[in-house]
This record gives structure tokens, sequence and C-alpha cells, in this order.
């Protein structure tokens, strides 16, 4: 069996029933939404959107890296997004371990030195999330062509709050 053929057999059961197609690639609500990888959260449905509605950019700690910039900024140019949410989570392993010990749990479990790898950890995380969202307020290519807000999800009662 190869490592995939479970995913491949759920893909083609979802394939057979498809009808997400048709679709130009904007975001049909004109959101775009910047937040964690973890899968505890669900992008879509916590706003009340569907598929088709939003751009949504993950990465580790919902962080406003150079990329999910560069996703922002194609997304207010010639996606249709007219609003942005920046939207890291409550638990969140950014946020909750230092640099230091994240390498040591890494390098444990790779079995390999791990004392150079970055992960962007964040030791405040609604200080960190202010200034996210300014990054994107002042950025040269977005600034007032879309609203912008900073939000923190809580990963336990699916409730956002407003931040910034």
């Amino acid at each position: 069996m190869d490592d995939f053929d479970d995913l491949m057999q759920a893909n083609r059961a979802f394939a057979d029933t498809f009808d997400l197609g048709g679709f130009d690639g904007k975001a049909h609500a004109g959101i775009a939404l910047v937040t964690c990888m973890d899968s505890r959260i669900d992008p879509l449905r916590m706003l009340g959107l569907k598929h088709g509605d939003a751009k949504i950019f993950r990465n580790p700690g919902g962080r406003v890296t150079p990329q999910a910039l560069e996703a922002l900024v194609l997304g207010v140019h010639l996606l249709n997004v007219q609003r942005i949410l920046v939207v890291p989570h409550t638990r969140c392993a950014m946020a909750s371990a230092s640099e230091a010990e994240l390498r040591v749990r890494v390098g444990e479990s790779a079995g390999v030195d791990a004392s150079w790898q970055t992960f962007g950890v964040v030791a405040d995380q609604l200080e960190q999330l202010r200034e996210d969202v300014v990054k994107v307020r002042t950025h040269p290519l977005i600034g007032e062509r879309a609203a912008v807000g900073g939000f923190l999800y809580d990963v336990d009662t699916g409730l956002l709050t407003q931040h910034a």
C-alpha cells in the first residue's frame, strides 16, 4: 500500500460528486484571511463563508510574513479582496513555546541538530497581531484599498474577538 492510497481513494470519491468547478478564482465575498495552519481552524465556516468567497493564506502562527503580504497585494488588486482579516488563535504553539524550546523538540524528533531553524515564535500574541495589522494597513500597495482587522480565534469556543 502506498502512503497516499487512502487519500487518493478519498479524492476519487470527492471527484465523483464534485460540484465546485467553474469558479473564476476571485474572492466573491471580497474577503482575504491570514490565519494559522492549525487544523482546529475551519476558516470558511468560522466566518459563515463558502467555497469561492475568500482567499485564505495559512502559516504557523497566522503571521503577516512577506509571503502573506504578497498574497494580500495580489488579492486586493486582482482577486476582489476588499476586507482582510488577520487571525491567530488561542493555544498556539507559536505563542506558547520559545524558539529554543521548539528547536529542541524538533531536533529530538528529527534526530539531528535543529538549532539553526527559525520558527517565528511570538512572545506577545496580541501585540504581534497589532503589529501585523499595521504591516498590512501601511503597505504601499494595500493601504486604504482594503479594510483590515486583527482578530483572535478561540479554539475552544469558536469565537473571534477583534483586537486591531
